[in-house]
């Protein structure tokens, strides 16, 4: 771009931009249109998109967001500058237009986020105030790391997996009525269809919540090779949004204001003379304000911006994506990119003073995740307290709760795939309804119902940990088989949750233990696996698995849950009657303590064979045990492990370094006093991580685990527990051999 022949006055240049490698010239016209910020003190957004000194600042904007994110990259020689690069223009324009409620689907457009944060001046919360601060804290301990966070000033939700995003998108547009919620999605990820998919249910269940706009960056590449949509041609990738309930789709086109006669069909807007990239920008400007007013105006709308990967930095295509050990700050390609970039000192005070304007003051004060949202009190749980000895199903108990919660909680969401009645919920349906376009009270069907259920878990799990890491309440419920298909947004969350700096309510999920219940559907419906995965997570300090032993516990363990903040609670229970073993005051006391005896023998004089046990329905064979081994002389014990979080030692658990921290142990005289014996068996119906602190802490001189090993077609639970070696038989037999 040409420059008029104006001296720079280095002394010009702002405290912030301390660190800062190369200054350029001012463009041309920069005096008639840069002289003072369009956005005056007290406004929020500028006033005339079509205004060209709006556009020019806009422009002076992107090319700031693209220089920061180059040289905070290339101080590290690491780090993913290209992707965000394409979007600069959008990025650039949402701001400037007042819309700084902006998530993102993709982790590696992390540097430009951080960008856009240090410009406005949000990172000054972090003691981040200057270009040298910035560097030094990228990619390091307590900084800014290389994917997304929700603990960063200004930004709303974590990044890091791709195809997420969009929830907490959809999840702010769902709390915030008034507000838009932007989030940018990369063409790279395009070749899966759950991102569609799940805005398209979401349209479906909530057609009048439209103020999010998916903006997609369609740069032709992916991290490694061309996107899989980089074939497509304009009318093709509109057909598809179309395809997919959009009623509005905006495609921005850089070719068309190419003046170089680039080839191929992505093309570099950094690359045209100054007029066409002023038209350019001008055009993402108007069309993006277009598509903003079409969102909050009640229609489903998409922008699309087409130009190449890595516009403005320092190479592009696939190759802009990475910077690796070489790509220093003193190696030429990375200064032959940052000067190209170069802007001003008058020029960088001009984007400090409109960004940190912009949506009413730097985002790290003004976006909606940076204050808690008011919450409906929590209900005076009507609980039933069964007697010992009675069967009840615990899911359905649960579901009492559930409703209730829903009824005192309008804002309340319960998500669910495969349906409530299938896990013996139905009471849930029967309060809240399912929310769907076709009324029919038949199937609890209604337009406004509190019961979210599309055919994916993703999508299930997405919309509830959004809801919950922006400040609602929710509740995911599914088989623990199918679950693992939404884990990994529950997994992003809860790490976001331990590092946010303000109170949100838990992510409470609740998997039917299907492996023993699931017999004629066969493995297919047989995956406890991922209590595994629930196990690992707990020594992360905010993820607790609740494993509540029968009617009375789950609604211990629900409420428990639900008055908690900041943590990932999973409850897994059966579907069954099953008998109840636990008051509903003892059962209140296992969920805090950790674990309570169910059983103990008064006399025996073969030793003492102490039971741990994770889970309801299992614990059939282990008293069918007890009376075997009692009739032999032993004392037995059993043991309810129903919050196994509370069994580790201090030590074991990232406990201190979490939001809403939780420092309750169990003390070794009160673990001794529960576990102490000659033989201790691990139980469970499932798999044995989650009885892992038992086993670490026990003094019991010999030990040993039954639990699941895999699934198969079976005709009863009690077939496939004999299939796994759960059985009072084995049980006896291991107690015998280990005394």
């Amino acid at each position: 771009m040409s420059s008029n022949p104006v001296e720079i006055n280095n002394t010009d240049l702002p405290a912030y931009c301390e660190g800062i490698r190369h200054l350029g010239k001012p463009w041309q016209d920069f005096e008639r249109y840069a002289d003072k910020a369009v956005i005056a003190e007290g406004q929020s957004a500028i006033a005339d998109p079509s205004d060209t000194r709006a556009v020019y600042q806009t422009l002076l904007a992107a090319d700031a967001l693209r220089y920061v994110t180059l040289q905070v990259c290339g101080s590290k020689g690491s780090g993913h500058p290209g992707g965000f690069a394409s979007s600069a223009e959008a990025h650039a324009s949402l701001m400037m237009l007042g819309h700084t409620n902006i998530v993102t689907e993709v982790g590696h457009h992390a540097p430009g986020f951080y960008a856009s944060m240090f410009l406005d001046s949000s990172l000054e919360a972090m003691g981040i105030n200057t270009l040298t601060d910035m560097m030094a804290r990228f990619r390091e301990k307590h900084g800014l790391l290389g994917h997304l966070s929700g603990a960063i000033p200004g930004l709303l939700a974590p990044a890091g997996p791709l195809g997420q995003g969009q929830h907490f998108a959809m999840a702010g547009a769902l709390l915030h009525r008034d507000k838009l919620f932007p989030v940018t999605i990369g063409d790279g990820g395009m070749g899966e269809p759950y991102v569609l998919n799940a805005m398209m249910h979401f349209h479906t269940a909530y057609p009048e919540v439209t103020n999010f706009l998916p903006v997609l960056v369609w740069n032709g590449y992916s991290q490694e090779h061309h996107s899989m949509v980089s074939l497509l041609d304009n009318d093709a990738m509109i057909a598809y949004w179309k395809g997919h309930g959009f009623d509005e789709v905006i495609l921005v086109d850089a070719k068309d204001f190419d003046d170089g006669a680039q080839d191929g069909t992505f093309v570099d807007s950094s690359r045209f003379g100054h007029d066409a990239r002023l038209a350019f920008a001008g055009r993402v400007l108007s069309e993006m304000d277009r598509a903003a007013k079409s969102a909050m105006g009640g229609k489903l709308t998409a922008f699309v911006l087409k130009q190449l990967k890595g516009t403005g930095v320092h190479t592009t295509g696939a190759k802009s994506h990475n910077l690796y050990p070489a790509d220093t700050l003193d190696a030429q390609h990375i200064i032959d990119g940052l000067k190209r970039r170069a802007l001003p000192p008058h020029a960088w005070q001009l984007v400090r003073e409109n960004l940190s304007r912009a949506g009413g003051g730097p985002a790290g004060k003004t976006a909606v995740t940076e204050s808690e949202l008011a919450l409906a009190p929590l209900p005076e749980f009507a609980m039933q307290d069964f007697a010992k000895g009675e069967k009840a199903v615990p899911s359905t108990t649960m579901g009492a709760l559930v409703a209730q919660l829903g009824k005192a909680d309008p804002r309340f969401v319960v998500t669910n795939a495969d349906g409530n009645e299938a896990s013996a919920m139905k009471n849930i349906n029967d309060a809240l309804k399912i929310r769907h376009p076709t009324q029919d009270p038949l199937y609890n069907q209604m337009p406004n119902g509190q019961v979210y259920e599309p055919l994916n878990e993703d999508a299930c799990a997405g919309l509830a940990a959004g809801l919950s890491l922006f400040g609602s309440r929710a509740l995911w419920l599914s088989y623990e088989s199918f679950a693992i298909n939404g884990w990994p947004i529950v997994q992003t969350v809860t790490q976001a949750m331990a590092e946010l700096r303000r109170k949100t309510p838990s992510i409470v999920t609740m998997f039917t233990a299907g492996a023993l219940e699931q017999g004629r559907n066969g493995w297919t419906h047989q995956r406890p696996e991922i209590e595994n995965y629930f196990a690992a997570m707990m020594r992360n300090g905010n993820v607790y698995p609740l494993f509540p032993c029968d009617a009375n516990a789950i609604q211990a363990a629900y409420a428990y849950a639900t008055g908690s903040f900041n943590k990932g609670m999973v409850i897994i229970a059966s579907k069954s009657p099953l008998p109840v073993y636990l008051s509903l005051d003892e059962a209140r006391l296992a969920i805090e303590e950790g674990a309570a005896v169910l059983y103990e023998s008064t006399s025996g004089s073969k030793g003492t064979v102490v039971f741990a046990v994770t889970g309801d329905m299992v614990f059939l064979p282990v008293f069918e045990a007890k009376d075997a081994l009692e009739a032999e002389g032993y004392r037995v014990r059993i043991v309810a492990v129903l919050n196994p979080r509370r069994l580790y030692r201090p030590s074991d658990v990232a406990w201190d370094t979490v939001s809403e921290a939780d420092d309750r142990f169990m003390s070794d005289e009160s673990f001794n006093a529960l576990f102490d014996g000659d033989v201790l068996l691990a139980v469970s119906g499932g798999p044995s991580a989650p009885l892992e602190p038992v086993l670490l802490r026990s003094r019991a001189p010999r030990r040993d685990t039954l639990c699941w090993k895999r699934g198969e077609t079976t005709a009863s639970p009690a077939e496939i527990m004999d299939f796994n070696g759960i059985t009072a038989a084995r049980m006896i037999e291991r107690a015998r051999a280990l005394s």
